[in-house]
């Protein structure tokens, strides 16, 4: 399990965090060109003050966070050199401590992260097409 620790995201953390936003959405879903998260980058910039946004953070590195908004889970993200160190079990851990019940949608191609969040007690609830990119993604929810 990670080491690293969790705390509210810094005006700081800004720059880190949209750089592992945007290259963890290049890796997770090379199926969406690479120009949709570009162009979406400023707009996530400006959203992320708006959710209750947490960071993993380690010796002054943030290795990834996690954004909420109520019950849902906005997004997710680990630094690539941090992956499979339980960063992101951490994150979503937090987010159960402060929810009974969670919401997030997740590319179906984006088996990986599916795989997490099946493993840590989420459940498909409707499969639909994510409209801003034509792609099928799973609707999933936990429940305390």
């Amino acid at each position: 399990m990670s080491d690293c620790s969790i705390r509210p995201l810094a005006a700081g953390d800004l720059d880190d965090v949209i750089g592992i936003w945007l290259e963890g959405n290049k890796q997770a879903h090379p199926f969406v060109d690479a120009s949709y998260w570009e162009g979406n980058a400023a707009a996530v910039r400006e959203a992320l003050p708006q959710a209750d946004v947490f960071v993993c953070e380690r010796a002054g590195e943030v290795l990834g966070f996690i954004g909420l908004s109520g019950h849902h889970i906005e997004g997710l993200f680990v630094r690539d050199s941090a992956r499979s160190q339980g960063v992101g079990t951490r994150l979503l851990d937090l987010a159960k401590s402060r929810q009974d019940r969670l919401m997030l949608c997740v590319y179906a191609q984006n088996e990986r992260a599916a795989r997490l969040y099946l493993r840590e007690g989420f459940a498909v609830v409707q499969t639909r097409i994510d409209e801003a990119t034509g792609h099928e993604e799973y609707l999933m929810e936990w429940e305390a």
